[in-house]
Parts: structure tokens; sequence; C-alpha cells
């Protein structure tokens, strides 16, 4: 900025210097003006673009074309002029102060703008900045303009040099809110913070997060597109594709873009570009036959010249976007209907408005030979605009009218503001107060940055710390008839003035979506995860591409698309469609399951049998056969082996105190007394058969007491290794939630697993001790000796119990208790069965073997071979 202070400076003390008096520029700017005391400057397009050409410097360059007329555009300098003679006619506002206006084309060229602003600041004459060439009075006030935010930019820089107020009625570009680059700069379009949390409310609304951003490469397409991006993110909304639009449109830009448009899934396309840079895209869109897709208009081109155009309307239906809330202007419409060249002979523009809304031709500007144009019809300039369709000349919608409008009011109420002013308790050093004769323009613009008022229409004008007006926008829908007309349709309206979540109003059901879809379109990257499942995100892609995965066991999803799921409190487990916990069920071995009822019939049909047998050797306990096979022994065994059946008992059943204290112990004593006494009568039958030998050793251990030692030592020395279990690590109840899915297992908690395999290690030592002396004592006479069904016995019992470790590791729940039981049971009765079975097949059914003689005879038979 100091450079051009510099430049500045050179410049007016070259020219001054050079002549006494300032010179008119040999090229003067077209310029619309109409004389007051105070003059207001505006810049409006009235035309889209400037003519550029290729300037070679070999002879002096043109001045600048224009060309294509902006009908609605010409609108605002109408809105401009509506408000001056509002102003100059009315006592309240502004009284003995009269405002007059220069209006000039920027033709959306940012030169132009800049060329026409300091016109306007050096007084018509040599554009020279901060020297003005003014006559006094007029005093200038302010610029009105400009509209493109590019345009607005060039300006405000000059603008910004000597603080002259500039008030925008159409630039949206963010970084325009930046006091510090921009510090005379306001706007009446409403904060550009809005736009983007209002299209970012339409997506929440509709459920949209996969959406496509098309933004011009220009500032207010990069800082818009931004912007919005951020406000994406918050909101947990994807950007799909984010493309730049050249200036102007290349064939090969568009190319890519709608390669990407095609590629995409999304529905929705974000558009931050103006009206002129769209066409040649929609042109495109049409040429590549795509359907489908929601334009979502951001900033100005929605009520735009891209409407104008009937070929794009098919592509077009169903947009959706913001516009300037249009309010009405009391008798505005009347004032549109009464123009007419007559009436303002100095407006430079009416006589080309003219031509564009009535198809006829000026004969002073017709450059064709007029003697031959029959078929031309002449303006006369008494043309009846209340017949012009309003498809041509709009006399309704006033959307950015309404902002050119208040730019002019805010100005007056900052002049009134100003002449209000009362010396002693101004603004300004020493309570001094600006004079309206020749007040500075940083003066001004203190009062333009706090005015407040409400229009004739009842809006609200006042600019925040950035000169920012809150946004009020309308949300538009182009729909298109059956009949092929377009008419935009207000669905809804956002109110930034509005609370949180309450900002954004829509009518749904007022708007059309395009030929494709009846309702409102889905644009999601995937589809939604239905309760029962979580999204999980897709390595390598934004996160609303994702995949659904069910919960896992244990934990539910409630809602649509639920991110994580939720885990069920231990005492609950999630049902089959993980939508909702439900009570675990309370799982052990109970009397009244199958499972239960089979494992105590057999335990009872067992107990009864062994019952039996102690019943028949009671009965026969005088017969040889008993008496041969160590009665007592035989008797305690059975005992024994009826207790290993009834200790089942304490297994079924919900799990106590005191069952789980007790059962392992009684379990491994009992088991240790069986084995033992079977150890004791393996014992007493070598001894036994032994000692008929002549000179054996053993006949003074015939009929002694060490059968019984031997029971007594091998259950004792299982009864400590119990009772220091119980002592030391008692067992007890407990709920296990972890052990099986969905399921409370009540069971006892071992707390030394230790104790309980040194328990089995002893059964398991004292059994195979007891197998080996079998086998080797199984050649014994079959009259006294029953080693070979010891042997077998063992067998059997040692056989069970080995395959009773892995299968007890591998099984989980009230299915471990089972496998114990079940070992139990077995090994049992594999005991009663192989030992005492064929005895009392003899004693039973075959009592002529039950004695003495047979059994001696059988004897020395069994010797003599």
């Amino acid at each position: 900025m100091l450079p051009f202070l510099w430049i500045s400076t050179f410049l007016l003390v070259s020219v001054t210097e050079s002549s006494p008096s300032c010179r008119f520029s040999e090229t003067p700017l077209a310029t619309y003006k109409h004389g007051g005391q105070i003059i207001l400057g505006a810049l409006i397009p009235v035309h889209q673009k400037t003519v550029k050409q290729t300037l070679r410097f070999t002879a002096k360059p043109p001045s600048r074309m224009c060309e294509k007329f902006y009908m609605e555009k010409y609108q605002y300098i109408l809105a401009m002029l509506f408000a001056v003679e509002e102003i100059n006619a009315s006592p309240l506002l502004a009284p003995n102060v009269s405002l007059g206006y220069e209006v000039y084309d920027s033709c959306y060229s940012d030169l132009a703008a800049i060329d026409s602003v300091m016109y306007y600041l050096s007084g018509h004459r040599s554009k020279v900045p901060n020297y003005s060439c003014r006559s006094e009075p007029p005093k200038l006030s302010a610029v009105v303009g400009d509209s493109p935010s590019s345009g607005s930019v060039a300006i405000a820089r000059i603008l910004g040099l000597t603080h002259f107020p500039q008030i925008s009625y159409a630039s949206a570009l963010p970084s325009l809110a930046d006091k510090t680059q921009f510090p005379s700069f306001v706007r009446t379009v409403g904060t550009v913070d809005s736009q983007p949390v209002a299209v970012v409310q339409m997506m929440k609304h509709f459920n949209w997060s996969w959406v496509g951003i098309l933004s011009s490469n220009n500032d207010y397409g990069d800082e818009g597109s931004q912007k919005l991006k951020v406000e994406m993110a918050k909101n947990s909304i994807c950007v799909a594709f984010a493309k730049t639009l050249s200036t102007p449109p290349s064939k090969e830009s568009l190319n890519i873009i709608i390669a990407s448009i095609q590629k995409t899934k999304t529905n929705v396309i974000v558009l931050y570009a103006y009206a002129t840079e769209l066409i040649a895209f929609f042109q495109a869109i049409i040429a590549s036959k795509i359907s489908g897709k929601v334009w979502i208009a951001v900033g100005s081109w929605l009520p735009s010249a891209v409407f104008t155009q009937k070929d794009l309307w098919t592509v077009l239906n169903g947009t959706l976007g913001l516009a300037k809330y249009s309010s009405n202007i009391p008798g505005f419409q009347d004032f549109l209907y009464g123009v007419e060249p007559a009436k303002y002979p100095n407006d430079i523009f009416i006589r080309e408005f003219w031509e564009q809304v009535f198809p006829c031709k000026w004969k002073e500007n017709y450059t064709g030979n007029k003697s031959s144009a029959t078929n031309v019809t002449w303006c006369t300039g008494k043309e009846d605009l209340t017949k012009v369709d309003n498809s041509v000349y709009d006399t309704t919608n006033f959307r950015l009218s309404v902002s050119v409008y208040n730019a002019v009011y805010a100005v007056a109420h900052a002049i009134h503001n100003m002449l209000s002013c009362q010396e002693g308790t101004g603004p300004f050093s020493n309570g001094t107060c600006a004079d309206v004769k020749d007040f500075q323009p940083w003066q001004l613009f203190y009062y333009i940055k706090r005015v407040l008022f409400l229009t004739s229409a009842g809006e609200r004008v006042a600019f925040d710390e950035k000169g920012e007006l809150k946004g009020l926008y309308d949300v538009l829908n182009w729909q298109m008839s059956e009949d092929m007309k377009g008419e935009l349709v207000n669905v809804g309206i956002f109110d930034d003035w509005g609370p949180n979540g309450k900002k954004l109003i829509l009518n749904e059901k007022g708007i059309i979506w395009g030929e494709k879809y009846k309702e409102v379109p889905p644009s999601v990257c995937c589809d939604s995860c239905p309760p029962g499942f979580r999204k999980a995100p897709r390595e390598g892609q934004p996160f609303c591409c994702y995949d659904c995965h069910p919960c896992s066991d244990g934990e539910i999803s409630n809602q649509t698309d639920a991110t994580e799921c939720m885990r069920c409190p231990e005492d609950q487990w999630s049902n089959e469609d993980r939508v909702k916990c439900i009570p675990k069920v309370v799982e052990f071995l109970s009397y009244g399951e199958p499972l239960g009822v089979a494992l105590s019939t057999i335990t009872s049909a067992c107990s009864l049998l062994t019952i039996s047998v102690l019943y028949i050797f009671i009965r026969f306990r005088d017969t040889p056969l008993v008496k041969a096979n160590n009665r007592s022994l035989s008797y305690l065994l059975l005992v024994a082996l009826l207790f290993c059946f009834l200790c089942s008992f304490l297994f079924i059943g919900r799990p106590s105190i005191i069952t789980c204290l007790i059962r392992q112990a009684v379990f491994g004593t009992i088991f240790s007394l069986c084995v033992s006494c079977i150890f004791a009568k393996t014992i007493t039958v070598v001894i036994a058969f032994s000692a008929t030998k002549p000179n054996s050793s053993l006949r003074k251990w015939v009929g002694s007491s060490i059968p019984n030692s031997m029971v007594l030592t091998g259950s004792s020395i299982q009864s400590v290794i119990c009772m220091s279990w119980v002592i030391m690590y008692p067992s007890f109840p407990e709920l296990n939630m972890k052990t099986t899915k969905g399921v409370i297992t009540v069971e006892c908690r071992d707390r030394s697993i230790t104790f309980f395999y040194i328990m089995l290690g002893f059964l398991g030592c004292l059994a195979l001790l007891t197998l080996v002396i079998a086998f080797l004592a199984r050649n014994l006479p079959d009259g006294f000796n029953e080693a070979k069904f010891i042997t077998f016995s063992m067998l059997v019992f040692t056989s069970v119990w080995i395959s009773f470790i892995p299968a007890y590791i591998s099984t989980k729940g009230k299915y471990t208790v089972a496998i114990q039981i079940f070992a139990i049971l077995t090994s049992s009765l594999g005991l009663t069965c192989c030992i005492f079975a064929p005895k009392c097949h003899i004693i039973v059914l075959k009592p002529h073997m039950n004695t003495k003689e047979y059994l001696i005879s059988k004897s020395q038979i069994v010797k003599k071979t």
C-alpha cells in the first residue's frame, strides 16, 4: 500500500507542477448522473462482460467495450433511482439535503471497476488517486458496489487508502470481512459465513453426507468453497470431489469435471461460482447426458441469467439454493412500470433497456439502411411496460434490488445521523461533529457502520463489527412444469438471527427434485447401516465411506448408522439381531433339565446296583467264593463304590457354599478309598497265593492287618490333601459371565487348580500301582484269584480318568460338571462290573461252582497245567 501512496503523491505533484489547472480526460467514461448536494457513486455491471481485445500498442488502445445487456442488473439502477427519489422527497430523512448519484457500468471487469471508481473520485478528469478536480459542492459520500467480489476487492483497496465508504450489494467473498485489508468496506448482501452454514443445514436436513463441490478459480470460489468444506467437516459431511471451474472454461477442464461427476456416486453438487461461469458447464452436462443430479446454488447465481436460457431448464430442474431474502419494496413495482426514456433523459442505459424489453430499434441508433428496414419496429418511448411478460421484465422479484435499495438508505441514514449531531456531544475529538458540507470520508463511514433501521418492508439493517449483515436467505427451488414453463419457487427460509437448530425452515412438500426423483434423493457414499451393525471406515477413504459390520456378541446398536456398538451390562446379553440387551440365561446342571435328569437317574440306578451287589455278598457271606476274596474288603469296597455313585449328587443342582466346599474333597477321598481297597485286595491275593509255596517268607503276613493298613494309609493321605485344599483354598459359588456367550454359569470357583491336579495325581498313582500289581498277579489260580478282574477294572478306571483331563479342560459351563459326573459314574460302574459281576453271576446263577470242592479242584487243575 505504501508504494501506491508514493506513486499517488508523485502523480499529484507532477500534475500540479505541469499545469495550474486540471485537464479533461480525452476518453471520458459514460456516466449516468444526477445532481445533488451529496453524490453517491454506484458500480453496477449492466452488461455481462467486457470484450477483450488484443493490444499491440502500435496505436492508441481502444476504449472499453461491453456486451450482453443484463436486464436484472439494470433493475439495480432503477432501485437506486427509486431510493434516491424517496429519500429526497422525505422530510424525515436527511432534510434539506439533496442526494445525487453517478452510476458506472463495471461490465464484470475488475479493470472497468477500478477505472470507474478512479473516475468518480477524480471528478471526470485525469484519474489521480487522492486528488479531485471537482468544484465544491457537490460532496462525494460513498460508493455502492461492485457486484462481483473480484471487482469489489480491487476498488476496496483503493477506497481503503482514505477510508472512503464502500457498500456492496452482492459481493460475498469471505475475505472482504477482513477489516485490516478492507477497512472501509461493508455489505448489505448478508454475512458470507451464513451461506456455508445454511447449505450444510440443508444437507443435514435431507441426510446428505456425500456431496460434490464445484467452484470458480477466483477468490470468491476458493474462499467460499474452503469455508463450505470446513463447515461440512464440522457436521460429518464428506466431500465426494472438489473441482475448480476455469475462467473461461476450457473443453479440457470441462471434460475432467464431467468425468468426475460421472464417476462419483453423489447426487448432490454445490456450485460456488458466478452465473456467467456456469452456462458453458451446464451445456457440457446436457451434452454428456448427465441427469438426476441436484444442484445446490450458493451466492447470487440462483436468481440469474442462467435460468433465462430455456435449453438449460431440463438439467436445472430441481435445483435448490439460497438467494437473498426477497422482501417487498412498497411502491417499487409501480415505479418500474412508470419508467420511460422521456422521464429520464440522462439515463445512458434506458434506450438499450427499451430495445431489450420491446422488440424495437431507435431510429437514431440504427446502423443499417433505414429506408430498406421494412421489418424493423421503431421504438417510440411510449410503449407500455405493464404489458411486458414477467419473464422478460421481472417486476415482482426484488431480491438483489433490495440490497441496492438498503445500501442507498444506509448512506442516507448515516447522513441523517451526521446532521443530527450536536456540538460538544459528537463522536469526534473534543466532542465535535462533522460538517455535512465538508466532511471527511472516514467521518461518514463512522456513521454508516452504526446505522440501525427498519426498511419500509420491515427488514432490519445493521452492520456488525466486520461490516457484515446477518444473513437472511430464501431457499428457492427451480421447477419446470409440464407445459415447459420454469419458475423459482420459494420453499423455505434461512434466518441467521434465529436460534441454533431453528435457523432453517423448509416446506419439503413444495420441493420438486426433477424428473428422476419423486422424493428426497439419497446422496451418501454408502447405504446406512441398520440397527445391529456399526460403521467400519474403509482404509484410505473419507469417513463417510464405510462398511457395515455386525456388532460383536454382547454388544448392540439400536440406531441407524451407529459408529460404535454399545456393550451390554455383565448380567445381560445381546439378542440375535444385536439391537437390544436381554437378561443372560442362568445356567447350572439342574435336576430339571434332560442332562441333569439323565445323570441323576443313572446315578440312582448305579447306586441301587451297588446296594444289590452288597446285599448279595452279605446274603451269601458264608459261601466259599465270598470268603476266598477277602469278605471284609469286599464289603468296604462296595460301600465306597456306593458313596462314589452318591457323590455325583453333590455336583448336580445349583451350587451352594456347602456343596462347593466339600464336593471335590468328598470325591477325592472316596475314590482314594475305593482304589486303596482294590489295591489291598490285590496284595491280599498275592500274599495268599505265595504263602502256599514251600518255604515262602510271606506265610507270616497271611491274615495280618496289612490290607487294612494299606486302605487306611491310601485314604488318609488323600484326606490330608483334600483337607488342606478345603482349608487353604476353599471353593465358593460364583456367577461366571465370561465362559459362555449369553449365559451366566453358576459354578464352584476352585481357587487352586494345583490342589485339584495333586488330588488326581495321587489317585492316578495309586490306581497305576494297583494296575501293575494286578497285572503281574493275573496268572494266579482262578479259584482264589480275582487279579484278572482287578487288572481289567483298573484298565477301565485309568482310561476313564486319563480321558477325563483333556475333556475337563476343553469344556465350559455346566458341561464341565457333567464331564466329571460322567467320569465318576463310568469309572465307578467299571469297577463294580469288572470286579463283582463275575462273582455275582456264579453266586446267583451257578451256585454249584460256589463250593469249596469246585474251587480246590479248579485250582489244582490250573497248577498241573
